[in-house]
């Protein structure tokens, strides 16, 4: 018998001049069913200088999001060390390697995508977006971010409202952190 999976998420972060924001949605989903829809799935790290949100299967996103924050803690809040050992040790570790998500994370320098296959990602354009409802968050960023004047934060909410509306696994409620 195949066990049901959790699904969580779209997050997105966006730097832009000196801001940043990255935000999710608040919905977990159990199969087909939601099972809640104010799940807080960013959190603010290292006194309050790294921003990080976690996108896949619930238990290994927050087993992820566990390892980052100690690795961070570790590190003195280097977001590239971290996130360069974490996935190292993502790639590496036998048990780890068996986990099933995403982490977005972003610094006042760095907006950075750290998967379980050993890739750090810092796209050109500094916007993130991970989880079921990624790309159309991000089709949604992007076109605001170069035709509106609209902050991070912002671009932030309406990128996830946007794919609230498109997919299932993705809902209206939004939490955002700001740096």
């Amino acid at each position: 018998m195949a066990w049901p999976t959790f699904h969580a998420t779209t997050i997105l972060g966006i730097r832009k001049g000196s801001q940043v924001a990255l935000g999710g949605d608040g919905q977990v989903t159990l199969d087909d069913m939601v099972m809640k829809e104010r799940a807080k799935k960013v959190r603010r790290l290292y006194n309050d200088t790294i921003l990080a949100g976690f996108a896949g299967a619930a238990a290994d996103a927050f087993t992820l999001m566990d390892k980052f924050e100690k690795m961070v803690e570790q590190y003195h809040g280097n977001l590239y060390r971290s996130a360069v050992e974490l996935a190292k040790e993502w790639r590496t570790d036998k048990y780890l390697r068996q986990l099933e998500a995403l982490l977005a994370v972003a610094d006042k320098k760095s907006t950075l995508i750290i998967s379980g296959t050993g890739d750090i990602i810092e796209p050109d354009d500094h916007i993130v977006a991970i989880g079921s409802g990624g790309s159309y968050a991000l089709a949604a960023a992007r076109a605001l971010a170069k035709h509106s004047t609209l902050t991070a934060a912002q671009i932030v909410k309406e990128s996830l409202l946007i794919a609230s509306g498109i997919c299932i696994y993705t809902n209206h409620h939004i939490v955002i952190e700001e740096l």
